[in-house]
């Protein structure tokens, strides 16, 4: 089955949408997750079909607890997978602070960079180690994703090592455009280009107003 990023992303809203439902909702229409959502209700229901094989009955809907099992079956969100921050400056500290990832089956297991003042500290109870032990440690761990936010000169070379150490998959928060062997799966996060739509989007409005 292939699936567009697009798609797992709206799968993964729908999952975040049924955990945030009341405790007494145990069961729920693709109507109204469509609706509370501003999505098609066809849409729903084909994608919900292509991640769950529990199929919602007239009336009654899907029962919300085997939805989200299914959904965070279909993620991957119930299969841990072990990460490293490569870079920590301010960002790459945060997303080690941020508690919510482990909801997603993603631990972040320490942090490197090449800054001697923060190498052998601690950042959210996990190491902050030499840039140098970047290789070692990612193939004594089984580490399975990579998570880039170092500069963007500096971002290949880390995804090189990454991986050249047994990395499938790279989760790049650098504005640099990386290559990666066959296999290896490259998300970006780029903050600057969202918020240049945003600006955008702001400035539109405000023209169209004086206008």
């Amino acid at each position: 089955m292939n699936l567009t990023l697009t798609v797992f992303r709206r799968l993964s809203l729908y999952l975040h949408y049924l955990k945030q439902l009341p405790p007494e909702v145990t069961r729920i229409s693709a109507t109204t997750i469509a609706s509370d959502l501003g999505l098609g209700e066809v849409l729903v229901r084909k994608e919900l079909s292509q991640a769950s094989a529990a199929a919602g009955r007239p009336k009654t809907g899907y029962v919300v607890a085997s939805l989200i099992h299914a959904l965070e079956n279909f993620l991957g969100y119930n299969q841990l997978c072990r990460a490293v921050v490569a870079g920590a400056g301010k960002l790459g500290r945060a997303l080690m602070g941020y508690d919510g990832f482990t909801d997603y089956g993603l631990y972040i297991a320490a942090a490197f960079d090449i800054n001697e003042e923060i190498i052998g500290t601690q950042e959210a109870g996990r190491p902050i180690l030499s840039m140098e032990d970047l290789p070692v440690f990612c193939r004594q761990q089984t580490v399975d994703i990579g998570i880039i936010t170092v500069p963007g000169i500096a971002a290949q070379s880390v995804c090189d090592r990454l991986c050249e150490n047994g990395v499938r998959a790279i989760w790049c928060f650098a504005p640099a455009a990386l290559s990666a062997p066959e296999g290896v799966l490259i998300q970006y996060e780029n903050m600057a280009a969202s918020l240049a739509m945003l600006s955008s989007h702001l400035k539109h409005i405000s023209e169209q107003q004086v206008i």
